[in-house]
């Protein structure tokens, strides 16, 4: 009985240490008490939001969150077909149950994957990433990111210190400017923009099209694009900018591109390239894919429905 409630024990702080690592548990009271109901199903003290340490650190098993990459289900009629469905995507199939609920190590991958989800919304991409990108950093209208959540044009529109910045430090008139804004996944830019910028910025260059400085907006979203075009009076704008974070992955960029910009623009002007990471389009393709589109853009002078119209 004592070796099944330690097991209990270790399944939970599992849970715990690993969302602690990234961060979450701390500051997302939800996770907490989701965590706290697992505890006592288990068994673990009420009152405490993990479990004692102490009581399991000494039989000496690591600590580790389930693999759901293959399948669980006992005896499948078809594993072969079972085993290609789960190879070709990363929806949460073939699991198997525990009567009506899901088992316990599909749960905790569950937690743990909305753990790093919400990370990708709520923190903040790392200066240090910033610094080796060259990245200058300027801020839009939200004060925060509650700000940014709640108020969605506050992301679209730059504070006045930004305008001054940009004028500062970004030459106008230039064909293409990049921007880089963290939208709702700080992870996705973080993973992604260095294998990205780099041979987008050699592209655009070896092909003879005149670059902007580069630069970060925070609390950015797509439509503060046009403000920048307009400001700097840019032929095409290009943002690079984290897309909203699910259970698959919280690393996914997309890139977006508008040929002059203005007041009037609306999404049918944008062309973009979406699902930017390891699982998807992967980032040094990206890169060079984005600087044909370019290239594609400034020759039609149109982007979004009117370069395939073009």
């Amino acid at each position: 009985m004592d070796a099944t409630k330690d097991m209990e024990k270790l399944i939970v702080e599992s849970v715990l240490q690993e969302l602690t690592k990234r961060g979450v548990v701390a500051s997302n009271r939800q996770v907490e008490q989701e965590i706290q109901k697992l505890a006592e199903e288990l068994g673990c003290v009420a009152n405490k939001t993990s479990c004692d340490v102490e009581e399991v650190a000494d039989d000496g098993a690591e600590l580790t969150i389930p693999d759901i990459t293959n399948p669980w289900v006992p005896e499948p009629a078809n594993a072969e077909a079972l085993k290609a469905m789960k190879e070709a995507t990363i929806a949460r199939i073939g699991l198997w149950r525990a009567g009506p609920r899901l088992k316990t190590g599909a749960l905790i991958r569950f937690l743990a994957d909305h753990a790093v989800a919400q990370d990708a919304v709520f923190l903040d991409v790392s200066v240090e990433i910033l610094k080796q990108m060259n990245l200058f950093t300027v801020e839009t209208m939200a004060s925060s990111k509650e700000d940014y959540l709640t108020r969605p044009e506050l992301g679209m529109k730059l504070s006045e210190q930004a305008i001054k910045t940009i004028k500062e430090k970004c030459q106008p008139n230039v064909q293409v400017q990049i921007v880089v804004a963290d939208g709702l996944s700080s992870t996705a830019i973080e993973a992604n923009i260095k294998d990205v910028l780099p041979p987008l910025m050699q592209g655009l260059k070896a092909a003879g099209i005149t670059v902007g400085a580069p630069f970060f907006v925070k609390y950015g979203r797509v439509r503060v694009m046009d403000e920048i075009g307009m400001l700097l009076n840019a032929e095409v704008v290009l943002e690079l900018v984290g897309e909203r974070p699910g259970l698959g992955t919280a690393e996914s960029m997309s890139a977006y591109i508008i040929y002059k910009p203005t007041e009037k623009t609306v999404e049918a002007d944008r062309t973009m390239i979406s699902n930017i990471h390891r699982g998807g389009t992967p980032p040094a393709e990206a890169g060079a894919q984005l600087v044909d589109l370019v290239k594609q853009i400034l020759a039609a002078k149109a982007s979004g429905t009117k370069l395939t119209r073009s």
